[in-house]
């Protein structure tokens, strides 16, 4: 075991795994740190289409923000775990991993700072507030303002790296540029290669056998799931895009929340998060709309929500906004939408399971995946 197979030049021989995590994303790569933790003997391989274990969309298009706003009573354990890992508090014993190292993003206590439009419980008078970009908003319309000392940002990838890092030294192997899907009896893997004309294509295809499979391939799982062991889920995805706000931040910038967006400050400036409206129905495309009838690469959702948002946020009407000529110019990433809206775990046979973060995966995401890690040590033992 540690083995770790990064290319196809490395031989390797199918043997049978008790647990094997498709996806070495934040929840999968968490999912195996924790399975490693409670099992230490366990035989669990992590597979990951990339070259590296990542979370993508949150590692790419800005921080991740973890913060107690809006999680109800029910999920507070898991929270509260969560926060707990980011930061550091927990001991090896209860599955810390540590802080960032010296060369990924640090954890930021930075608070969440809500504009209002009208006066709120709790709520203060905004001119009261610093930290505050000049020119962002109009202290007319928006006026007040609500605190939320408790929230962070945080890099995933590096919880990521880390969490990945923690099962191999544990004993897990992990296996880069696979294609993997589940098959009833364990899984099929495509070893990846590259070939001198830059194509990608298949080097070689195992079947393995697994007693236990977790499905974390991110908003892509449920089809995978379905596609391949025809079980019907009720999970759903979304495009979502985060465009560039280029107004200077510093490491004392709060996170800010107004007129429907989530601006989170991110190398100097802001990633602006828009709120996710809907499902996007199988097969969607992402393509730009038209601004005076000008290509832009903000989907139509995404600039309708800047558009109702200039009079409050007057900045994003200037060239402190990055619209882009095409989609390919606005950073944007699929999203996992988990049926409930919070991130989950799901049985889908006697031996795969399928496990979904989503925007809310900063917040629970820790304690979810270590909720399964729990029920799949008593499944398997």
């Amino acid at each position: 075991m540690n083995q770790v197979y990064a290319h196809v030049g490395q031989a390797f021989t199918p043997t049978p795994y008790d647990v094997v995590v498709l996806g070495a994303g934040r929840m999968g790569t968490l999912a195996a740190h924790f399975l490693m933790l409670r099992w230490p003997d366990l035989r669990l391989l992590l597979l990951d289409q990339g070259g590296l274990p990542n979370e993508e969309g949150a590692t790419i298009l800005a921080p991740g923000i973890w913060s107690g706003l809006g999680v109800p009573g029910e999920k507070r354990g898991q929270a509260d775990f969560t926060r707990r890992l980011i930061t550091g508090e927990l001991s090896g014993a209860e599955g810390g991993l540590g802080l960032s190292g010296p060369n990924d993003a640090p954890t930021l206590p930075r608070g969440l700072v809500e504009l209002l439009p009208e006066a709120a419980a709790g709520s203060v008078a905004v001119s009261t507030l610093g930290n505050l970009p000049p020119g962002l908003f109009d202290p007319v319309l928006l006026p007040y303002a609500r605190l939320h000392p408790d929230a962070l940002t945080f890099s995933p990838a590096s919880l990521t790296t880390r969490a990945a890092q923690s099962a191999v030294r544990a004993g897990a192997d992990l296996m880069l540029n696979v294609e993997a899907r589940p098959t009833p009896t364990g899984v099929e893997l495509r070893r990846l290669s590259v070939t001198n004309t830059h194509r990608i294509v298949v080097h070689e295809t195992h079947q393995l056998e697994a007693s236990q499979v977790i499905v974390a391939a991110g908003a892509g799982g449920p089809a995978l799931a379905e596609n391949t062991l025809g079980t019907v889920t009720h999970h759903a995805r979304a495009y979502r895009q985060g465009p560039r706000l280029n107004l200077p931040t510093s490491d004392a910038t709060p996170i800010i929340r107004a007129a429907g967006l989530t601006l989170r400050p991110h190398a100097g400036g802001f990633t602006v998060i828009p709120p996710i409206h809907h499902r996007d129905p199988h097969g969607y495309l992402p393509t730009g709309g038209r601004l005076s009838g000008v290509p832009v690469g903000l989907r139509r959702e995404t600039l309708e929500d800047v558009l109702s948002a200039l009079d409050a946020l007057p900045a994003l009407g200037t060239e402190a906004l990055e619209l882009g000529r095409s989609v390919s110019d606005v950073p944007g990433t699929w999203l996992a939408l988990p049926e409930g809206g919070w991130p989950c775990y799901q049985l889908l046979s006697e031996r795969h399971w399928l496990l979904l973060g989503g925007e809310r995966a900063d917040a629970v995401g820790a304690g979810v995946a270590r909720e399964l890690a729990a029920q799949v040590v008593q499944s398997g033992r």
